[in-house]
């Protein structure tokens, strides 16, 4: 049995405690961040951050690292409003892996890494054209967080791109036929499949598969 106490995780090597404290929640969402500069240059990134704020208005969460010089994922969505959320597929999640590494500013990721860029006529921010589930959103608030210094960047959807035959009669994404992998911690990532979908729960009753 690890009993480790707050003072103790300060203490852990620097590596070992940033994959123990970034594992430990288990599975995330995993996404890839696609934005563009006032230029038109683009950028990609690979994020496991999102979180779900609310289906009316529909809006989606995420948590950004602290800015930096080289860091151009947060002054375009700052500059240009829009950026695009698309899932990675287990037949490229190495390359999408490689878009976590420390390009120079101005460097895209989608050109170094072997993306295709997609556009919606209208938005700025570019899709990626291998995924199967793409989100396109623009910037509804920025909340900079005082404790560690990272940006809480609060989006609302806006466009939704994925085939007819993921979306379920109920409205769910089927998200084991579109292939969308899931990760672990900063590196480890897994291809999760579906358990079973239960009904609404109410008190007094069962769980039960719908």
């Amino acid at each position: 049995m690890i009993n480790i106490r707050s003072s103790g995780i300060s203490e852990l090597e620097k590596q070992y405690r940033i994959n123990l404290i970034n594992s430990l929640i288990g599975y995330r969402s995993l996404n890839l961040l696609g934005t563009a500069n006032s230029d038109g240059i683009t950028n990609l990134c690979i994020i496991s951050s999102t979180f779900h704020l609310g289906a009316n208005p529909p809006l989606i969460g995420m948590v950004i690292r602290p800015e930096r010089e080289h860091n151009d994922t947060l002054h375009n969505i700052r500059s240009t409003g829009q950026y695009t959320l698309n899932n990675v597929l287990p037949d490229w999640y190495m390359k999408a892996h490689q878009t976590s590494a420390s390009y120079p500013s101005g460097v895209s990721e989608f050109e170094v890494c072997g993306f295709d860029t997609q556009y919606t006529e209208g938005f700025k921010a570019p899709f990626v054209a291998q995924s199967t589930v793409r989100i396109g959103l623009e910037l509804r608030e920025l909340i900079d967080m005082k404790v560690n210094g990272t940006t809480i960047v609060v989006g609302e959807i806006m466009h939704i791109s994925t085939e007819d035959s993921l979306i379920g009669m109920d409205g769910a994404v089927d998200h084991a036929k579109a292939k969308t992998l899931t990760v672990a911690g900063l590196d480890t990532y897994f291809q999760p499949e579906i358990l079973g979908q239960l009904a609404y729960a109410k008190p007094g009753t069962e769980p039960h598969v719908k």
